[in-house]
């Protein structure tokens, strides 16, 4: 992309679909967006999160603290593959990690430095804790809109041990010991 299409794209105004795509919320803004590859319509980075507006797909919004992992790799023209994780709560204070959504994009713009400074935004703290006998899991703390306190999750490596009494309790202890930690005297 030329010098010249990176200062028009700056100042731009996000296309009709996607500024329509927020209507019903006044507080959502677009911070940047990307053009999806066969005309599938944008993806947006918003004050909320990461949204998807075009054909097939609506208008869905993955809010910043529930993406546990967004991987860029850009293609010379100014493309790229998003692949992003999403996480949904299976119980309290259990996060676990959705298949990998795919977002191939023709045109990027700031797009990918957006994505990573809002998610790492929403991340306090997180820290790799090893299960007994194998395994492990990531406890992480985040920041969530409209929350005062930051919430703490465990995110097992793998699903089938959330059905391990053994890593059950392990993850139980854990996250006790964080709270307890994070907690002023």
């Amino acid at each position: 992309m030329t010098f010249l299409a990176q200062v028009r794209r700056r100042f731009a105004r996000p296309p009709e679909e996607v500024r329509a795509a927020m209507a019903a919320d006044p507080d959502e803004r677009v911070l940047t967006w990307g053009v999806l590859a066969r005309d599938a319509g944008w993806l947006a980075a918003t004050s909320r999160g990461l949204r998807r507006v075009g054909t097939g797909h609506g208008n869905e919004l993955l809010p910043w603290h529930e993406v546990g992992h967004a991987r860029w790799a850009a293609t010379t023209d100014g493309g790229g593959t998003f692949a992003v994780t999403p996480l949904t709560e299976v119980e309290p204070g259990v996060q676990a990690r959705l298949p990998v959504v795919r977002h191939v994009l023709t045109d990027a713009g700031d797009l990918p430095a957006i994505v990573r400074r809002r998610v790492d935004q929403t991340i306090v703290t997180s820290r790799r804790v090893p299960l007994p006998g194998r395994g492990g899991l990531l406890l992480v703390a985040r920041r969530v809109p409209g929350q005062a306190a930051r919430e703490w999750t465990v995110v097992f490596d793998d699903d089938a041990d959330r059905d391990d009494p053994v890593a059950r309790e392990a993850a139980r202890r854990k996250l006790a010991e964080a709270l307890a930690a994070d907690q002023p005297d």
